[in-house]
């Protein structure tokens, strides 16, 4: 008898969001979705959510996310996606995402679109609106969801979707219904990975797909090993091998243990760059050095340090070193850096 692992929801959800923002809306918001002008390329602001956020409960599992696109029409607009995956529901959930809504116009006066993801297992759950109302003065606000219990019965659709949200929804669907059933959570789990390498998708595609699946469907160690050893065999038996089982664990645990020594790293040269501020050209060069060195640890390459050279405000520097010791991604650094010239 196998003891259950927590699923991990969160942390799968928002990756999808980073990684395919405009399929998301394709699969579940398509009305939206052919509004936007996707030459512009939209923007996470992540800083901004963060602070439209503050003060909110943390321990709910959500993966709350906020864009910036433009619209065909060169309206540029904000939408605020709340990703609820919450086992049961949550009476507060239409306060909560009504109060971020006017929290993300008060301070920001952009119109904010809010859309809703619900992934609980509550059938009859599905809030769509936030009023309150007391004398005279009423408050409404309207909002579209998504219930992915609704897709279960459409699991053929999804099955032939080259949409990678259409897997995602697959993973969480049985990840929900194998609670406490960790055999049968390892058996679709084996299926759901098998199955990506007959969606015709490039090797980069079902690599990330794979870490998706297998950071929400969390396995007991025994389990785990089984899955890995089927996936081994599964590669060998391949004509030609996508990717080894050992590197494909190896790129997510590599980007955990990397996250943590770049931590360490940036705390340790941190200590030394403050040292350092108001001495000159030398603790500019050794910041810069500093902060390539924990992105090397970290995500195995870094920006070519001629565009680290532009920076060369101390306190600016450190800051950066503070973002490369903690950032999801290379490319949100790069992000932030280019923002800095």
């Amino acid at each position: 008898m196998f003891r259950s692992a927590t699923a991990n929801y969160d942390e799968p959800w928002k990756a999808a969001l980073d990684d395919h923002f405009d399929a998301f809306l394709a699969f579940f918001f398509p009305e939206i979705c052919q509004q936007v002008d996707w030459s512009l390329p939209p923007q996470p602001l992540d800083k901004e959510l963060q602070q439209i956020t503050a003060g909110a409960e943390t321990e709910k599992c959500v993966a709350d996310k906020l864009y910036q696109v433009w619209l065909l029409d060169s309206q540029e607009i904000w939408i605020l996606i709340h990703v609820e995956v919450q086992s049961q529901y949550d009476v507060n959930f239409p306060q909560r995402l009504y109060i971020y809504n006017y929290r993300a116009f008060d301070l920001y006066h952009k119109p904010v679109v809010s859309l809703a993801i619900l992934g609980d297992e509550r059938e009859t759950w599905r809030p769509s609106y936030y009023q309150t109302e007391f004398m005279n003065c009423r408050l409404r606000l309207d909002y579209p969801i998504v219930k992915l219990l609704d897709y279960a019965p459409r699991w053929s659709e999804l099955e032939s979707s080259a949409n990678p949200f259409a897997v995602l929804v697959m993973a969480h669907l049985k990840t929900k219904i194998t609670n406490g059933k960790p055999e049968e959570r390892a058996e679709w789990k084996w299926a759901l990975i098998r199955g990506l390498y007959n969606r015709g998708l490039t090797r980069e595609g079902i690599i990330r797909l794979f870490q998706l699946i297998d950071r929400m469907m969390t396995l007991p160690n025994p389990l785990q090993e089984r899955l890995e050893q089927k996936l081994q065999q599964f590669e060998e038996e391949r004509t030609m091998p996508l990717l080894s089982n050992m590197e494909l664990r190896g790129l997510e645990k590599g980007k955990e243990i990397g996250k943590e020594i770049g931590k360490e790293i940036g705390k340790e040269i941190g200590k030394e760059i403050g040292k350092e501020i108001g001495k000159g050209i030398g603790a500019q060069e050794k910041a810069q050095s500093a902060v390539r060195t924990v992105l090397q640890a970290r995500f195995g390459s870094a920006p070519e340090i001629e565009a680290l050279k532009q920076i060369t405000n101390l306190r600016q520097l450190d800051d950066l070193l503070r973002l490369a010791a903690t950032v999801e991604n290379l490319e949100d650094f790069q992000t932030a850096l280019t923002a800095l010239i």
